[in-house]
């Protein structure tokens, strides 16, 4: 048995299929915070099994209807998850500093649940939003009207698929008013400039790996859920399509990716494209520093754009 793909400390995939994943260190949700926030895990869907972790601003109101944050974890669709330190710290603070209930769901992963898995899973979390709205006690003062969804790396490409799939299916019982996407990963069978550079090989294997332990058997990188120009909307549905403020890193390889799809989103028309960039900061940098200055303008930025739309 030997090992045929591993991103060390994280992942190990060997030759009979087994996968050996390494989580870093973990939260466990708090119905008590110092930090202006209450948490609790809930199941989405049992069958599959999907779960989540809701955050929730100390003690609003009765009478006041707070946004709602759909988050999704990255790890290149193969590791990650919502109980992580990192993420638990910053969207807990996120929740607070924005003033939003906050929903970060856990999907299934790959390579055992290949793409575009990862995309329906994460679009019944919306479903599970409007079948909750009335008897999950948490979600009594949630604004299905004020929908935004976000993510990092993987994460932000699930952000984009899964709105994609929400205008495809007309669903008008949550309204999407943003995407947040951080960093987001996508890529293509053509390279670009800097995936060519000779210095680049190392980023360029890893990034590969983790694209086929994702895609569908016999898809290549310009499988609609890599490339973001393979997947197809209408010029109609594209006039629906939300605002976005992309967040790119200055030191992060996916940077120039990044900008791509920020020029692409224009070139479709989308109303509102932001470009929002982290100067001197690394990939998803919020979740391995999710208490440091840069992290925290991160919110701020994120808050007023939500709290704008």
């Amino acid at each position: 048995m030997s090992i045929v793909a591993e991103a060390p400390g994280y992942i190990q995939v060997f030759s009979d299929g087994i996968v050996k994943r390494f989580a870093p260190e973990i939260a466990t949700p708090l119905s008590e915070s110092s930090n202006g926030y209450i948490s609790k895990d809930v199941v989405v869907d049992s069958s599959k099994p999907i779960t989540a972790r809701i955050f929730l601003p100390h003690a609003p109101e009765s009478s006041t209807q707070l946004s709602v944050l759909v988050y999704f974890h990255g790890g290149g669709f193969c590791i990650g998850s919502t109980t992580w330190l990192g993420y638990h710290i910053f969207l807990g603070d996120l929740s607070v500093r924005a003033k939003t209930i906050v929903l970060s769901v856990d999907y299934r992963l790959s390579p055992e649940n290949k793409l575009p898995i990862a995309y329906d899973d994460c679009y019944s979390a919306l479903e599970w939003l409007h079948a909750n709205r009335c008897v999950e006690p948490w979600l009594q003062c949630a604004d299905l009207k004020r929908v935004f969804l976000s993510g990092d790396s993987a994460g932000g490409n699930i952000a984009h698929h899964v709105a994609i799939k929400a205008i495809k299916s007309n669903n008008f019982h949550v309204l999407i008013k943003g995407l947040l996407p951080i960093h987001p990963y996508f890529g293509s069978e053509k390279r670009t400039k800097l995936e060519l550079a000779e210095d680049s090989s190392q980023e360029v294997a890893m990034n590969d790996m983790f694209w086929g332990l994702s895609l569908p058997e016999g898809s290549d990188r310009d499988f609609y859920g890599c490339n973001f120009e393979k997947a197809y909307l209408s010029d109609a549905e594209w006039c629906q399509f939300p605002a976005v403020a992309v967040y790119v890193a200055g030191f992060d390889f996916l940077k120039e990716r990044g900008v791509m799809y920020a020029e692409f989103l224009q070139s479709k028309g989308v109303k509102r494209v932001e470009l929002v960039e982290a100067k001197g900061e690394s990939h998803v940098y919020h979740v391995f520093h999710p208490e440091s200055e840069a992290t925290r303008l991160l919110q701020k930025r994120m808050s007023d754009f939500m709290l704008n739309l």
